[in-house]
């Protein structure tokens, strides 16, 4: 039995729903559900709270744990996280662009109203 089938096992035995559960270990109700469908694991620190509340050792916890999955999910983590940060950084460079877009539109728009008032005001401009 691989780490997330254990805890919803151990979850199911004591009668327990996702949400109780979370309520027990200071988490949502949707981190136990990712929990338990192995789409992450808990940090340290809900490990142990996780040992205490089910009376067993850590060791007997996350024993059958596979480190390849753990690295692997923390690798694609850290694709995704990168992948944010990048798409952010476009959209900063897209705000400069448009900002700088707008400031040259308004210049050149002053521009010729400055144009068009000076021929008014002169009189040669729009002439019958």
């Amino acid at each position: 039995m691989n780490f997330n089938d254990r805890l919803a096992d151990l979850r199911r035995r004591k009668g327990l729903s996702q949400e109780q559960l979370g309520y027990e270990l200071g988490v949502s109700r949707q981190t136990v559900s990712k929990w338990e469908l192995g789409q992450s694991y808990p940090d340290f620190q809900r490990l142990v709270l996780l040992s205490d509340y089910y009376e067993m050792s850590l060791d007997e916890l996350v024993r059958g744990v596979d480190v390849g999955d753990v690295r692997a999910l923390n690798e694609s983590e850290k694709q995704i996280s990168s992948i944010y940060s990048d798409v952010e950084g476009v959209k900063g460079a897209a705000r400069k662009a448009w900002r700088a877009f707008l400031a040259v539109g308004c210049v050149v728009l002053a521009f010729f109203a400055a144009i068009v008032a000076y021929g008014v005001i002169s009189g040669g401009l729009f002439v019958r």
